[in-house]
């Protein structure tokens, strides 16, 4: 797919999602650790984004979707187990590429999957960094 404008990390199927979500809706992007397909139920679509980074599809998502702003805060992580390690990078990275500076919730792993279970649509990606999943709350476009 090629369109002026959309980034090429972004697919016809996740173009499709994006725009058919709503108000306060929310959208996964996981990880390759993340268990997409058998935590999810069979209503929420899983769309394959294998090879892209989470940081890659946010940096093509952000001029496409507006984060919510309404009292709530928009971007949510899978917390650290604790005795577990993380690399450190991926928050940094997640943020630069949403250019984002608000606020992020951390969410237990086991209660970011049971957020999980009703998200409007799951993109598994190609990500192998632990701990690289990030929910999306999607916003209004401002009036001009």
């Amino acid at each position: 797919m090629v369109l002026k404008g959309i980034s090429p990390v972004i697919s016809p199927d996740l173009l499709k999602i994006l725009c058919e979500m709503g108000h306060g809706d929310e959208i996964v992007l996981a990880d390759a650790h993340f268990p997409s397909h058998s935590i999810c139920p069979a209503n929420i679509p899983v769309v394959r984004a294998d090879g892209i980074t989470v940081s890659k599809l946010l940096a093509g998502i952000s001029p496409l979707f507006e984060l919510d702003n309404y009292g709530v805060v928009p971007v949510i992580m899978m917390e650290v187990v604790k005795g577990d390690t993380a690399d450190a990078s991926v928050e940094s990275d997640f943020r630069a590429a949403l250019e984002y500076d608000g606020k992020i919730e951390k969410l237990e792993r086991f209660a970011f999957y049971e957020r999980a279970k009703g998200v409007f649509a799951v993109v598994a990606t190609g990500e192998t960094r632990k701990y690289g999943n990030v929910i999306l709350k999607k916003g209004v476009i401002p009036i001009a």
